[in-house]
């Protein structure tokens, strides 16, 4: 990915993005988003954008594998999030969900997949810690717990699905304070230029919006120049 592309979207939220792969599309429609309302670690914090690295948890009840293949899949997650290409988000479904208790996101699990070339957490589970987290490690959840129950690791490297929104290995995700969002490969060419592009034509109305006097006159002034800059 190119720096000017991760720099700006880094810098956008994630209704930006979605409205500029639309603009990218040249239609309305997208629909690669998460449903319901995610938590955010740092919700000032900003976007985070990387490509997905997945696994599986569970925590509600002891693992009934042998102790010695639970330890063996723990080292091979760890493993497994240290490589591949960068930048990467860790995406963890939990499959307790909507009844996960187990807080894999704490202090020491996001400081140690930070070390580790990580650039934030998604997950359908649950995080702890809160204001203990290390900065610029953004973790955007399911819900907030005090205990992480019994976690295990049950898949890596599976198409994994969080509020709604299957994600593959691999694929581009972006997410902030309102949720996430797979971005498709096939608008990554354009989508820098999308991304300005909407910034600019949603300053036709904004502009006018923010200044004293307007009213509805202006307004739909303001609209005719809006929708003919988005033809």
């Amino acid at each position: 990915m190119k720096t000017e592309l991760l720099d700006l979207l880094k810098s956008v939220d994630t209704p930006t993005v979605c409205n500029a792969i639309e603009v990218a599309e040249g239609r309305r429609g997208f629909n690669r988003f998460t449903r319901g309302t995610m938590l955010a670690s740092d919700p000032q914090g900003g976007a985070m954008v990387g490509f997905a690295r997945t696994a599986k948890i569970s925590a509600l009840a002891p693992p009934t594998e042998p102790a010695d293949a639970i330890k063996a899949r723990r080292m091979d997650y760890y493993r497994y999030m240290s490589e591949g290409p960068r930048p990467a988000l860790t995406v963890v479904e939990d499959i307790d969900y909507p009844n996960a208790i187990g807080a894999y996101w704490g202090e020491i699990n996001t400081t140690v997949h930070k070390g580790l070339g990580l650039s934030g957490a998604l997950t359908n589970g649950v995080m702890r810690d809160l204001g203990d987290l290390p900065e610029e490690f953004p973790v955007v959840a399911g819900s907030v717990g005090p205990s992480h129950g019994f976690v295990h690791i049950k898949e890596i490297d599976t198409p994994v699905k969080i509020f709604g929104l299957d994600i593959r290995p691999g694929e581009l995700v972006h997410a902030d304070r309102h949720g996430a969002l797979v971005i498709p490969e096939e608008v990554m060419p354009v989508l820098y230029s999308a991304i300005g592009k909407l910034l600019e034509t949603e300053k036709l109305v904004l502009g006018p919006a923010r200044e004293p006097g307007f009213d509805f006159e202006k307004f739909r002034e303001a609209w005719a120049a809006f929708e003919m800059a988005r033809t």
